[in-house]
């Protein structure tokens, strides 16, 4: 197999040891995959993806090749590809993959065009990436497309806007939207996966420190409770009144962002958003200041302002960059402004991608068997499927759960019993 774009082919058998290490902690996927195996449900159907090139991703993948699909991959973000694992998926399993880590942004579209020329059938995307291009490039594509999946919050947001002006062409599954995916992989996913990336950037220690989490959707939920775990002080911004309210009920100190930034040590953005952290917010921070995020896209920090006010820029250590400003402040930024989870770590613990995967092999499925049924929007993850993820994820945490008996059932559906 020649057709790919990876570092480095030789690096294949130490991906391929942790692609299997990721498996043991994957036991929902790796259930799908036997079936898929007996079934195959995906025969001869082109599958482009658009994901983070990590050792979950990479058992996803095996799945849906498991299944019949005919699969190629390529990077959802510049700095996420473990190239490790790009390399075990050409040389073990001969899935080609367009990504290696470090990218610049015309090798990411270059990639990225590179896996639309297989002509999808089903696309999966993370951050509609693909989707965007293929409704702004490649038209041409649309009439062979039966549908699609999308993994994250701010890949959703931009289908339902697409949705909402009429522009999009062909039927995506929300699977960010499942329980099993935002309540899980949101929430504990983001919220460890982020420490991790800051404290393998930084070497900091936390506690005692002011935590700036912006946003308090599931990822902000997450990262809040663990910065709290860790000793730090959190402050969280909002928009929402509700969520901020909730925020509040949660222990958590909620101010406005440039009120934050004046006592922040650490901001981290979390919203899908974009200027979230912006020019009047770097000219109240103290010397020294961290700015990171995980959210989807570098967008939500105003980086060309930071730059604008800085007089030097260096490197301090492996992904953390120190512009320093004319007052000799220093605000320093951490991976690139990219999901420094991803940027500095290895992402998501498998066991939560575990279940988040499910969702996007069976939304595929699901995809399959009803295509030219589905009308072109956003689907939620169907309620049966988001169940029998739960069910199996309980089964092999050897979890026992309880039935409703026949006289349960029928007293919950009545309305003429009473107390």
């Amino acid at each position: 197999m020649d057709n790919y774009s990876i570092k480095d082919i030789s690096l294949a058998e130490g991906g391929r040891r942790r692609i299997d290490w990721a498996a043991r902690e994957m036991p929902v996927l790796r259930s799908l995959e036997e079936r898929f195996r007996r079934e195959r449900p995906f025969e001869g159907v082109r599958m482009s993806c658009c994901m983070h090139v990590t050792t979950e991703t990479a058992n996803l993948m095996r799945a849906l090749q498991a299944g019949g699909a005919d699969v190629v991959l390529t990077a959802s973000n510049p700095l996420s590809t473990q190239d490790d694992v790009a390399a075990a998926l050409v040389a073990q399993y001969e899935i080609p993959v367009f990504a290696h880590k470090g990218e610049d942004d015309v090798t990411y579209y270059k990639n990225l065009r590179a896996v639309l020329d297989h002509k999808p059938q089903i696309t999966m995307d993370d951050g509609a990436d693909l989707v965007s291009t293929i409704h702004r490039e490649r038209r041409d594509l649309l009439e062979g497309i039966i549908g699609g999946t999308e993994e994250t919050t701010t890949g959703v947001i931009r289908l339902r806007a697409m949705a909402a002006d009429g522009a999009l062409e062909f039927p995506v599954m929300a699977v960010n939207d499942a329980m099993t995916k935002h309540f899980f992989d949101n929430r504990y996913g983001t919220g460890q996966s982020t420490i991790d990336g800051i404290i393998r950037a930084t070497n900091m220690l936390l506690a005692g420190k002011n935590f700036v989490v912006a946003g308090y959707g599931w990822c902000g939920r997450g990262l809040a409770n663990r910065a709290r775990g860790m000793g730090a002080n959190v402050i969280v911004t909002e928009v929402d009144p509700l969520v901020a309210l909730e925020a509040v009920m949660d222990g958590f100190r909620v101010m406005p962002m440039l009120e934050a930034a004046k006592v922040g040590d650490i901001f981290i953005t979390v919203t899908g958003d974009l200027n979230v952290v912006d020019k009047e917010d770097f000219e109240v921070m103290k010397d020294g200041a961290l700015v990171g995020n995980s959210g989807h896209f570098n967008s939500e920090i105003n980086l060309p302002a930071l730059e604008s006010m800085s007089v030097n820029k260096r490197l301090v250590r492996p992904f953390v960059e120190a512009y320093e400003l004319s007052d000799g402040r220093s605000i320093n930024v951490l991976g690139e402004g990219r999901l420094i989870n991803l940027a500095a770590a290895e992402g998501h613990p498998a066991s939560v991608m575990d279940m988040s995967f499910a969702n996007q092999a069976l939304g595929a499925e699901y995809m399959i068997k009803h295509q030219g049924s589905l009308e072109k929007r956003v689907y939620n993850v169907p309620e049966e499927i988001d169940r029998e993820i739960a069910r199996l994820k309980l089964e092999s945490m050897g979890v026992m759960i309880d039935t409703l008996t026949p006289e349960q059932v029928k007293y919950l559906n009545s309305w003429t019993e009473g107390t």
